[in-house]
């Protein structure tokens, strides 16, 4: 397996993310950089920029490594989709004036009007999907909170701040309220199971994660919600000790660790 340099720290996790399947994918693949040139029609010195977070890959080129170490294409061009969003550029300006390619020795040269159609119908499916989780987890939260608050006598729960702490109006407070269910554990944040939450990122999601970090036995730092340096660093402990990538990022696996 290849031995990687670390990304640059400044680096998006969204993009963060990207590279570090596209790195897992060709570690697969067992191919070297200049055969997986050969095979991808994009070159060596390309292949060393997409690799290293120094310039973003077109949708054609996150395919072919998908397919050459195994990966599901699907997941990852809608995490291309994501990047493109973080790097401040349309996924369709990419694969067009990014990179000059040259085809495969012996391949037809692709047609880049069917392969734009076909991704903009990937990237339009996974939004919907998104969209419409979205729209029943947010009613079943409503529900949830609503039947609480109804039922909720003046009983104490775990607060995120100490006592006596001036309480910022603008800044929620987030409770830990654990709770072992159908075999999975949760805290009353948040029931999600496949959010993609890294360095930056805030609400709820984060806040469900701290707390099961916390259930765990691990310091995520106090639980507001904000995935900051503390949160990361304990989400890099539950990875070693999982046996996952230690990436620092929560995806489906570490939410499964977690609610384990």
């Amino acid at each position: 397996m290849s031995r990687w340099k670390g990304l640059p720290e400044e680096l998006d996790p969204r993009v963060r993310q990207l590279v570090v399947r596209l790195r897992r994918a060709k570690d697969h693949s067992g191919l070297s950089l200049r055969r997986l040139a050969a095979k991808t029609g994009y070159s060596t010195s390309s292949w060393e920029r997409y690799l290293s977070g120094r310039s973003l890959p077109p949708g054609d080129a996150v395919e072919a490594m998908a397919r050459l170490g195994g990966d599901d294409p699907t997941r990852l061009l809608a995490l291309r989709e994501v990047a493109a969003e973080a790097w401040g550029t349309t996924a369709e300006a990419w694969g067009t004036t990014a990179e000059q390619r040259r085809p495969p020795a012996g391949t037809a040269p692709p047609r880049p009007h069917g392969r734009a159609l076909r991704l903009t119908l990937v990237a339009g499916s996974v939004a919907l999907v998104l969209a419409v989780c979205s729209s029943i987890l947010l009613a079943v939260r409503l529900t949830h909170g609503e039947g609480e608050a109804a039922a909720a006598p003046l009983t104490a729960s775990a607060s995120t701040t100490a006592p006596g702490t001036p309480q910022n109006p603008e800044r929620p407070v987030y409770t830990c309220r654990s709770e072992r269910i159908e075999g999975r554990w949760y805290a009353g944040n948040s029931r999600t199971l496949k959010a993609v939450l890294a360095m930056g990122h805030a609400g709820p999601e984060v806040a469900e994660a701290q707390c099961l970090l916390r259930e765990a036995g691990l310091s995520p730092g106090a639980v507001d919600g904000i995935f900051g340096p503390h949160t990361q660093s304990a989400v890099k402990d539950l990875q070693k000790r999982s046996g996952l990538v230690v990436d620092g990022i929560i995806g489906p696996h570490t939410w499964k660790a977690l609610r384990e």
